[in-house]
């Protein structure tokens, strides 16, 4: 099992609400939302420091990349960063 930190964090009372009504678990599920959140950061800085290398993606490139991320969406499970 990981290690945990034990934090107090504030949300607004309606996304608190909202949350509930989706898990028991609520730290879990903000746990899962943080590390999502971080791998699209990563994700971005990867994709930025791509294009300052090698150029900008062209548009043929951009709906390779769209067309495997909407199949990847389809898959159950599936996480697309």
């Amino acid at each position: 099992m990981a290690s945990t930190t034990r934090i107090t964090v504030t949300l607004p009372t309606e996304l608190v609400e909202e949350i509930k009504r989706h898990t028991d678990n609520v730290s879990g599920y903000v746990a899962e939302a943080v590390a999502r959140q971080i791998r699209r950061e990563l994700l971005a800085t990867e994709l930025e420091q791509y294009q300052q290398e090698f150029g900008a993606f062209t548009e043929e490139e951009l709906a390779e990349a769209r067309a495997e991320l909407g199949a990847g969406e389809a898959r159950p499970g599936a996480d697309a960063a």
